[in-house]
């Protein structure tokens, strides 16, 4: 009878477009046993009853489902067993699409960020409005010594985050409006990490107002800012306008992105209010 009829291992991977270390996998979790396996040479055989059973797992592996739930899945096989395991992975697929959409919108917002720091007006300074912000703030004394410069603050805020920070956000450095008043331009006072709106952060996360900021973009790294706070200092004052807040000093194009130091673009902005 047909139903009897063996197939090699071989020939059932290639009719299920199945690789031979899959077909073996199967068996070794359980999932899929061959009807007879030759005690001499150790060849493996199917029959034809088990063709539905793998049509089966295919389906339900195409949809996403585990190699363990579709096991449990045709250990009993049950229209409400079956019902729920797909509901289950509809949720699932659910969460995944909202993950991606968000993954997307964030490659969206990195790109539109890298295509405006390379088209960025460099060593100009100008006024501009800057929308509230939150940021996760860490009161921290660093100074631009070296390329791991920033990296014991940087693991102070990733401590305990389920995520990356290069996935959430873009850090950032700050002098205080203190020192800013004091020309101390040589050491940072903090470091900060700036949320988008789908960031999650387990932590306390402040919100800035919107305010309005002497802004400058230069050509390099946070090495190169000294000079570029004494020329934003030199402007407040011929411009009348006095320090409202500590200053937000970011590298657009960094040394993550580029391995070219003369493609590099940090910018400077200080809240500033009239005098």
């Amino acid at each position: 009878m047909a139903e009897r009829e063996l197939f090699q291992i071989g020939d059932v991977a290639k009719m299920y477009h199945l690789s031979v270390g899959t077909l073996r996998h199967y068996e070794q979790v359980g999932l899929l046993k061959p009807e007879y396996t030759d005690p001499a040479t150790g060849y493996r055989y199917y029959s034809v009853r088990q063709f539905e059973q793998l049509t089966n797992i295919r389906y339900l592996r195409a949809l996403g489902l585990p190699l363990d739930e579709i096991a449990a899945t045709l250990h009993d096989r049950d229209v409400d067993n079956i019902a729920e395991a797909l509901r289950r992975q509809k949720e699932l697929i659910a969460r995944k699409k909202q993950e991606l959409e968000i993954m997307e919108r964030k490659i969206d917002h990195r790109l539109a960020q890298l295509e405006d720091a390379r088209r960025s007006e460099l060593d100009c300074i100008r006024l501009v409005e800057q929308p509230a912000l939150r940021l996760v703030l860490l009161r921290d004394s660093v100074k631009f010594n070296s390329y791991l410069w920033l990296e014991r603050s940087i693991r102070k805020i990733e401590q305990d985050q389920k995520l990356p920070l290069s996935y959430i956000g873009k850090v950032g450095v700050g002098i205080s409006g203190e020192n800013l008043k004091s020309a101390e331009f040589g050491h940072y006072d903090l470091v900060f990490l700036v949320l988008e709106e789908d960031d999650v952060y387990e932590g306390r996360v402040e919100t800035l107002p919107p305010c309005r900021c002497a802004a400058v973009r230069f050509r390099g790294d946070h090495s190169r800012a000294p000079q570029y706070y004494e020329q934003l200092a030199q402007f407040l004052a011929a411009n009348g306008l006095q320090i409202a807040g500590f200053s937000r000093e970011i590298t657009l194009i960094d040394n993550c992105i580029s391995d070219d130091p003369a493609q590099y673009v940090t910018e400077i902005r200080i809240p500033v209010a009239r005098g």
